[in-house]
């Protein structure tokens, strides 16, 4: 019973770790092709895991002598990162059997990937929290060169690989500086010793940390790998990249600043306003001449990354509930958008360049719809939940005096909605060229389904609001 007692909390993990491993199996021993098998079942494993997860007890827990803690931010964290590979998935089953890739693995990087990100949204030490991030990145390095015919997947896999590599050798070296400096990895010992005195050493090893964490989250000054590497990835990667890795990533940059080096604000908050700053204009800014769409959109994940560090710049419960709210809201505009990049197939063929959805409102008005409200979503216009998604990181910024932060944001929005507006002026305003095959039947559920969740967390957002609030509370005991 002690044993079982003490691995609880982490049951929707090690479910996932043995289901993953049970993929694995299937599509060896499985006879002829097994990459649909294979995919729908790992769908049906992420869904799963998400229920495990909702029945977790709400209380804060430890596991594994205190590496793991489950607790409200967790679970919301792993349901959002659990939804997000999920409908990931569920777009690229329809682009491997378009592109006739018979991979099962896909599906089961998938499921480790995902696996790693619950482990850092739940990490209680440093320990922990690297292992987390490798097993992460691992997976990721792999399905960004996953079109292995392909240059520019195979260069984008490589260029993600020795970024990454360099990124995680910095955090290690801040983890070895901290754990030098205060004799513990420990996020408990590590807040307790650091509320007696901050030695030097343990600074300048956070500052390292923060440069990792903010690689992973493709914030500015640590973004360059992302363009190259959404545009050269398989598309359905480049959807899968721009979700669950993000929400992962900021939910452990969220956990360490507020848990361990809580006592140190005054250190790190002026570094998370700058990067945020500067993340909300080379967003708003490398967007304006982007003429291939997935380049666009890594750009345009780069602004809304320094949107949702506003949230963690205030350090305050009112800032983990607007990072929630603009995470959970971040993941139906983008998936939603890339369904319908995935969509745009002439003759068989993918395309991307945004000249080619010239026309679009005539030729397939019901897509050009769709992302229509997408791009104002993402825009921030209300009646569209990406409205309410910037209203409350704004709301927090300013409650925590951030002024300059707040208007830089509000100019970065300004210009945001420049390229954003453009996308739609040439669907609706330009000459057709070519028409788009017609879009899989699975593509155009996923995007109607986010387009309605536009207006759903719009009208009615009382629930995720609250949820949203319970699970910063829990980092703010007291």
């Amino acid at each position: 019973m002690t044993a079982l007692g003490n691995i609880a909390p982490a049951a929707p993990e090690v479910f996932m770790a043995i289901a993953g491993m049970a993929l694995l199996m299937i599509g060896v021993f499985q006879k002829g092709d097994a990459t649909k098998l294979v995919g729908w079942l790992a769908v049906g494993v992420l869904v799963v895991a998400g229920f495990l997860v909702l029945m977790a007890a709400p209380e804060t827990v430890t596991a594994f002598n205190g590496q793991f803690i489950s607790d409200r931010f967790a679970i919301f964290a792993k349901v959002l990162v659990l939804g997000a590979s999920a409908l990931s998935l569920v777009l690229a089953m329809v682009w491997l059997a378009q592109e006739d890739m018979k991979r099962y693995e896909f599906s089961v990087l998938v499921v480790f990937a995902t696996l790693g990100m619950m482990m850092m949204v739940s990490a209680n030490n440093l320990m922990a929290l690297y292992l987390g991030l490798e097993l992460q990145s691992l997976a990721l390095y792999v399905m960004a060169a996953f079109k292995r015919d392909s240059v520019r997947s195979t260069e984008a896999g490589l260029k993600y690989f020795v970024l990454g590599s360099v990124a995680s050798g910095l955090l290690l070296y801040g983890a070895s500086l901290i754990y030098g400096f205060s004799g513990s990895t420990s996020f408990p010992v590590l807040a307790e010793v650091l509320s007696h005195g901050t030695p030097t050493g343990v600074i300048v090893g956070l500052v390292f940390v923060m440069a990792g964490l903010a690689f992973k989250v493709s914030a500015v000054p640590f973004h360059m790998w992302t363009p190259d590497v959404y545009e050269g990835a398989p598309t359905p990667v480049t959807a899968f990249f721009a979700v669950a890795p993000k929400i992962a990533a900021l939910a452990l940059f969220v956990r360490v600043m507020m848990g361990p080096f809580a006592d140190l604000v005054d250190q790190w908050q002026q570094v998370i306003v700058l990067i945020a700053i500067l993340s909300m204009l080379v967003g708003a800014f490398g967007a304006i001449l982007q003429s291939n769409i997935k380049r666009l959109m890594a750009y345009s994940s780069i602004g809304h990354m320094g949107f949702a560090l506003m949230g963690l710049a205030a350090a305050s419960p009112n800032g983990v509930r607007g990072l929630l709210i603009y995470l959970a809201i971040y993941i139906f505009m983008n998936i939603g958008t890339f369904a319908i990049i995935l969509s745009m197939r002439q003759k068989g063929r993918a395309v991307e360049g945004v000249a080619d959805l010239a026309g679009l409102s005539r030729t397939m008005p019901g897509m050009a719809t769709a992302l229509t409200i997408f791009m104002f979503s993402m825009a921030g216009i209300p009646p569209l939940a990406g409205f309410f998604a910037k209203f409350y990181v704004f709301m927090a910024a300013i409650e925590a005096g951030f002024f300059t932060m707040a208007v830089i944001g509000v100019l970065s929005s300004a210009v945001g909605a420049y390229y954003y507006l453009r996308i739609v002026k040439v669907m609706w305003f330009d000459e057709p060229v070519d028409t788009f095959d017609r879009p899989a039947m699975t593509n155009q559920v996923v995007l109607w389904g986010s387009a309605a969740m536009m207006f759903v967390l719009f009208i009615w957002a009382a629930p995720l609001i609250a949820g949203a609030q319970m699970a910063a509370l829990s980092l703010f005991p007291g």
